[in-house]
């Protein structure tokens, strides 16, 4: 008879600690229906059953907190919040073939700053690869791990291409599909002046900085040897890796 009563309890607790259908909070409150409802004050075994319960629903709630706290903070930062006040932050790309410096310019292209400030505070350009090298055209990278595997997107954003910087010589301007809004994080970098990915009478390749420091470092990688890529089904890959090893956000300059 006990083992009747006790089996919509069961099934309350079994179904509640699936994550997927109920929050911490919901099973909580589930939990607490059940022991208002019915005969469980009535039953010091099932009383005492569903007072665990309810014990360990709210420890799971209390732990959930700071986790889904910290993931909502997280998804809502769009990069603006990385130095507010600096119209031109600095950041340094460590290779595997020296280093070198970028200045972004947020004040032309904020959008397009702020996405990149993003995945570099996200630690998310860490150990990828410079995928496509044409010498005297691109060096591009910042979507790839060193096993070709392709790092996950936060969005596409929109093309800020019309902010007047040129694909000029060791700018940094970001890659895109045929959709002129649908650069998510790929980067490349000019090596050479190139009109051409301009605006006209069509969207051209939003330009959001130049290279600071370190510009032989990007010669140097444009010229190494590339061949066609079986694991991305690509020409210009280089036949070495050339890897983005770490990316950080230098400390902005304050003036007096």
């Amino acid at each position: 008879m006990l083992a009747d009563e006790l089996k919509p309890l069961r099934a309350t607790y079994i179904f509640t600690l699936n994550r997927d259908i109920l929050t911490p909070s919901k099973f909580s409150e589930t939990l607490i229906k059940n022991y208002y409802t019915g005969k469980i004050m009535h039953n010091p075994i099932k009383f005492f059953i569903t007072s665990f319960c309810i014990l360990c629903a709210c420890v799971m709630m209390l732990n959930s907190l700071p986790v889904e706290a910290a993931a909502k903070t997280r998804a809502s930062k769009d990069g603006s919040q990385i130095q507010p006040d600096n119209y031109y932050p600095k950041v340094k790309l460590i290779t595997s073939m020296g280093e070198f410096v970028v200045e972004l310019d947020r004040r032309k292209a904020p959008i397009t700053v702020n996405n990149f400030l993003k995945y570099v505070d996200l630690r998310s350009y860490e150990d990828t690869i410079f995928h496509r090298v044409i010498p005297g055209f691109v060096v591009q990278g910042g979507g790839y791990t060193a096993e070709f595997e392709p790092k996950p997107a936060l969005g596409t954003i929109f093309n800020e291409s019309g902010n007047g910087l040129k694909n000029e010589t060791y700018t940094i301007a970001m890659a895109r599909q045929n959709d002129p809004h649908s650069a998510t994080r790929q980067f490349y970098f000019n090596m050479r002046d190139t009109p051409s990915l301009d605006p006209g009478r069509n969207w051209g390749y939003a330009v959001f900085g130049y290279v600071a420091e370190g510009s032989e470092v990007l010669d140097a990688i444009s010229a190494v040897e590339t061949h066609y890529s079986m694991n991305l089904r690509a020409p210009d890959v280089p036949i070495e890796a050339v890897m983005l090893l770490k990316a950080e956000i230098l400390p902005e300059v304050i003036f007096d």
